[in-house]
């Protein structure tokens, strides 16, 4: 065997030892899971209208993904979203969603003002594991979040 063949095998070798400590620093790094949902009491007033939520970085305002769904009439939870691996430790995070109520009007699929589509901004806190978290529907905590959305 020559210099070059005896280099590249332990190259080689190398490469594979070194391979399982890089793919668990990749997955090390990989965020945890956030499930977003609505209970019952969003049932009554909004069951069957579509609903966008969006997982915002409010760090540097990025909207991370947008899911689009629609509100059960009489399911619990009564809408439920998945954002798998986002929430990284440190993050700084908030829900933005909006439910096309169309309330004393507004336009069916754009997201109007909030006296005809209600709307929210919600702050998660990331606990260095999946976390679940589950709202309560509160027509006096409404928050301007169709910018998110446009």
């Amino acid at each position: 065997m020559t210099t070059t063949m005896l280099s590249a095998a332990r190259l080689g070798r190398g490469l594979l030892l070194a391979l399982p400590l890089v793919a668990g620093a990749a997955l090390a790094s990989e965020g945890h899971d956030l499930t977003f949902q609505g209970d019952a009491s969003f049932n009554g007033p909004h069951g069957g209208q579509a609903i966008q939520a969006a997982l915002v970085d409010t760090a540097n305002g990025d909207t991370i993904a947008v899911k689009t769904g629609e509100v059960s009439a009489d399911g619990d939870p009564a809408f439920s979203f998945e954002f798998p691996g986002v929430l990284q430790e440190g993050g700084s995070y908030a829900v933005h969603y909006w439910i096309d109520s169309n309330f004393g009007g507004g336009s069916a699929g754009n997201c109007d003002p909030m006296n005809n589509d209600h709307q929210w901004s919600v702050t998660i806190e990331p606990a260095g594991e999946a976390t679940t978290h589950v709202e309560s529907h509160d027509p006096s905590a409404l928050t301007a979040v169709c910018d998110t959305f446009q």
